[in-house]
């Protein structure tokens, strides 16, 4: 199973991705985070690891090495989803080198690639990668990969979620995050991906939560679940501390079960 979390950059993806993969953990899965932000650095922190792996970037030779690939596509009038840029056609999550890799509790990481210096150019490759990635990984039926995607909407642009089996998005208190969360549901549709929902994040009081709840539904997004607003988040992201999920276990119970519910539906449906 592959669900994708999306949002717009600053609602908090990767604190989502984290307290989702603790509790599918609990729930006794295995499970894969993808990072397929290019700029936030904080997810393996949330997890509880102490270091990021290896970008699978250098796995596949290089930003440099794909966007060979991906120029040679042009010349070629070819589209992009032709070009291959991972050598195996199909590998299972307890196949990746080690050092691509990082495990704790039963919840690995994998890093698709950072923008490190000024003037590196695009982040295009990033996005053909993990398209690439997320389609030739398998998983089992205890598996489950998670994927923190990049803020905006580009990735739909790429296919990226054509591999997928549910997209959710991150929503906080403000018209752009409703409004993106309407346009993410309509690429997702497009793409032929299952839309879950929205899950709502930083929310401050009961009002607020209502008052979001309610624009995104009058947008047709349903709401699964608030999280609310978290002094101890804020500080532990501050510090480099792993999320403590206990404090807000019920809520995001809550979002797992809707999203599971979406997810392992019979295709079709």
């Amino acid at each position: 199973m592959k669900i994708c979390i999306c949002g717009k950059g600053g609602s908090g993806k990767s604190t989502v991705v984290a307290l989702l993969a603790a509790e599918l953990q609990r729930r006794g899965k295995r499970v894969l985070v993808v990072d397929s932000d290019e700029s936030n650095a904080g997810l393996y922190w949330m997890l509880g690891l102490d270091e990021p792996p290896n970008p699978l970037m250098e796995l596949a030779g290089g930003k440099k090495s794909i966007q060979r690939v991906l120029r040679t596509g042009f010349t070629e009038d070819a589209d992009d989803r032709e070009k291959s840029v991972l050598a195996r056609d199909e590998f299972r999550t307890d196949e990746l080198p080690d050092a691509y890799v990082q495990w704790a509790d039963g919840v690995g990481l994998v890093c698709i690639g950072k923008i490190h210096q000024a003037l590196e150019g695009c982040a295009c490759p990033m996005g053909v990668l993990s398209r690439e990635f997320l389609k030739k990984v398998r998983t089992d039926d205890d598996e489950v990969v998670v994927v923190d995607m990049e803020a905006g909407v580009e990735h739909f642009g790429r296919g990226v979620e054509t591999s997928v089996d549910a997209v959710m998005v991150v929503a906080e208190p403000s018209l752009e995050s409703v409004t993106l969360a309407e346009r993410i549901k309509a690429l997702a549709s497009q793409a032929g991906a299952r839309f879950a929902g929205a899950v709502l994040n930083k929310v401050s009081s009961e009002k607020i939560g209502a008052q979001l709840r309610g624009a995104l539904e009058r947008r047709g997004v349903q709401a699964l679940s608030a999280i609310p607003f978290r002094q101890e988040f804020l500080l532990g992201g501050l510090e480099g501390k792993a999320l403590n999920v206990e404090p807000v276990a019920d809520e995001v119970r809550s979002f797992v079960d809707s999203i599971l519910a979406v997810a392992e539906a019979p295709k079709g449906n």
